[in-house]
């Protein structure tokens, strides 16, 4: 692309639900380095609020729109990369710029190889821009996604600001007096706003270029030269060692993370922690991968175990601390760790925050198998609004842990043989049964009570224990999203059939006084790449799972061709799979199992010609297990079992979706 011109993404790709901006240049010292930032600007072309200014103290926004995933090395330098979910950019904003800014004086035209490029979700570069002669600018706009319509285009910028970031953040709305732009400023050139006389004093650090990461990625090893051939030669292949005696298939692979020694709970989670906390120092895209999401920057990571803190009569010790430096400034969190079934303690995690606010620290993380639900926290602390530094509270998952080491092993890669082998060690720790980190493992002491009503027809509206169960089904729920995505390498969230900022307290009432009314529990999921919404439907009468997936019909062609090809993409999918014909103004149409479908694939037609068919309607049953665990019997290993096997056994046969963007149903549900 030039300097000004603008093109359609769909015009380019039909996979373009998300995409992968690289902001990339070179330094001749090898010493050159900058910042990359993203605005999100509503129609006025300015943020709707300072949290729409993103960098590397905000790098991640809450609905999951903006993620800056850090800084990759290069043969010929860096490149800074940012993920945008396009389906997930709220309606009001129309446009995204995307800018880098230098710091302490340094201007881009120091810089060599300055572009942009632009690759949608599967991975396939779509465009590239490069900016020629960037001359003495401290910040520079690369390019900017906008709306047309119902789609996405981006435009190449290269307009530079010799004011820094804090004249462009200012140009766009963004109150250079708060907080995060503060922090954004002082990664500028610009001299720290005036401060009224009746302020309070504040020291400002220099700001410094982020570290260099250290040079130790293995050089890939050269390919050996085939030995030419002279003659002829009969080759005798080697005989197969003979195995001793003592070798048999009980030995065990030596693990750099034993888990033989657990003994206690104490054992596992101080072994967890420092596993976790260790490897996430040491592969530096798995413990940005953790942290981004909390705030934390990215750069230099630094994780200790056991650390003694002064608390009133008796010192507290923190299982973890984390600790980034990043441009001179430090960002801090306090890690709490529970395994197996123990709850988090309300005491514990308060002594934590108070610590941290007195010392100035940003953050406590409470990690535990425990999915944590919005409006609805684990523990209940008190916030100490009056503190000038506010800490935040935030918990993570053992199934998130697991989730974002499967992505970087299976699909994307740390670029290292050792990084991947311990993030490898530690995914099989972390899945071993005597680690105690198995995720969310149990449905509550309200389970088997809630189902006995539900099957005597005892069960009455308002009935707390039935909110106890909702609340159980969405993490449950949130924990497949996980793991299929995990397996798939792609993005799978759970869709909610709510306008944005209603009440989830309010909701999961009303979900509740839905489970005793019809005994049945439903979840909805939005699979990347899915040609529908998977919905996951329990039904607790008839002890039923349900998994199922409608598809639209066609735009083009006839009703008997519809029918025909999807029972040949289906030619692999199990037998019993229900088959039902979608049609406009009735409730169902024809339906029938796969295997008598398969001979007259003509029986999905509706009797009356002029009758539209809209979709069908694709459904595998099978009996879910009767306990709250996770045994086999287990109704949470039921779950997950049946969406693994609905996906692959079905969901993967089926055509993507027609364009990039999201149908209206979706559009609706997510």
């Amino acid at each position: 692309m030039t300097m000004g011109s603008n093109v359609s993404l769909t015009a380019l790709s039909e996979n373009t639900e998300s995409a992968i901006v690289s902001l990339g240049w070179s330094s001749p010292t090898g010493e050159g380095d900058a910042d990359v930032s993203v605005l999100l600007l509503n129609a006025d072309g300015k943020v709707r609020s300072d949290a729409d200014f993103y960098f590397y103290n905000n790098p991640v926004a809450a609905d999951g729109s903006v993620q800056l995933l850090g800084k990759e090395p290069t043969g010929d330098g860096s490149e800074d990369r940012i993920s945008f979910d396009l389906t997930a950019v709220p309606a009001d904003v129309e446009r995204i710029v995307v800018a880098a800014s230098r710091y302490e004086g340094a201007r881009f035209g120091e810089l060599n190889d300055l572009k942009v490029t632009l690759a949608d979700a599967g991975g396939e570069s779509l465009l590239r821009f490069v900016i020629e002669d960037a001359g003495p600018v401290s910040a520079i706009i690369f390019g900017e996604l906008y709306r047309r319509g119902q789609e996405w285009k981006f435009r190449a910028v290269g307009q530079g600001y010799e004011s820094g970031l804090a004249g462009l953040a200012t140009d766009f709305g963004v109150d250079i007096e708060d907080d995060e732009a503060e922090s954004a400023a002082a990664v500028s050139e610009e001299p720290s706003a005036v401060v009224p006389p009746d302020a309070e004093p504040r020291t400002t650090l220099e700001a410094v270029p982020a570290p260099r990461p250290p040079a130790d990625e293995e050089a890939a090893p050269k390919k050996r030269t085939t030995r030419p051939r002279t003659a002829k030669k009969k080759v005798t292949p080697p005989r197969a060692p003979v195995k001793s005696l003592a070798e048999n298939e009980s030995w065990k692979q030596a693990r750099l993370f034993p888990v033989s020694a657990l003994k206690s709970d104490r054992d596992r989670e101080m072994r967890s922690t420092s596993v976790l906390l260790s490897v996430m120092a040491q592969v530096p895209r798995f413990g940005r991968r953790i942290t981004a999401p909390f705030g934390a920057p990215s750069g230099r990571m630094e994780t200790f175990t056991e650390v003694s803190l002064p608390h009133g009569d008796t010192p507290r010790r923190p299982d973890g601390v984390i600790r980034v430096e990043r441009a001179g400034k430090l960002w801090t969190a306090l890690v709490e760790t529970k395994t197996n079934g123990n709850p988090l303690k309300s005491d514990q995690v308060q002594a934590y925050m108070d610590i941290a606010a007195r010392r100035g620290y940003e953050a406590v993380i409470t990690l535990s198998n425990d999915v944590a639900l919005e409006g609805s926290p684990l523990v209940d602390v008190k916030i100490d609004r009056r503190r000038k530094h506010q800490v935040a509270l935030w918990h993570l998952s053992w199934a998130e842990v697991a989730h974002q080491a499967q992505m970087l092993i299976r699909h994307e890669g740390v670029g290292n043989a050792a990084r991947t082998w311990l993030l490898q060690d530690l995914l099989h720790y972390l899945q071993h049964e005597n680690s105690g980190c198995h995720g969310f493992q149990n449905m509550g002491s309200a389970w088997v009570p809630v189902r006995n009503g539900i099957s005597d027809e005892t069960l009455c509206q308002g009935d707390p224990r039935a909110l106890e169960v909702v609340e159980s089904w969405e993490r449950l729920i949130r924990q497949v999203c996980l793991r299929l995505g995990g397996e798939l390498g792609q993005k799978v969230l759970p869709a909610q059939r709510t306008r944005r900022g209603i009440d989830p307290g309010a909701r999961r009432a009303r979900l509740a006084d839905q489970l005793c009314v019809e005994g049945r529990l439903q979840a909805e999921l939005r699979v990347e790449g899915a040609p529908g919404l998977l919905t996951v439907s329990a039904d607790l009468r008839t002890a039923k799972l349900r998994t199922s997936v409608e598809i639209p019909a066609p735009q083009q062609g006839y009703p008997l061709t519809w029918a025909k090809r999807l029972v040949r993409r289906l030619a692999e999918a199990p037998a019993d799979l229900h088959v039902e014909t979608l049609v406009e103004g009735e409730t169902g149409g024809p339906r029938g199992t796969l295997e008598r479908l398969r001979p007259e694939p003509a029986d999905l037609l509706p009797k009356d010609s002029a009758t539209r068919i809209t979709g069908f309607r694709l459904s595998l049953f099978k009996g879910m297990g009767s306990g709250r665990g996770n045994a086999e019997s287990g109704f949470i290993r039921s779950v997950d079992d049946a969406v693994h096997r609905f996906y692959t056994s079905v969901v993967t046969h089926l055509d993507a979706p027609a364009s990039g963007r999201a149908t209206a149903k979706e559009r609706a549900a997510v």
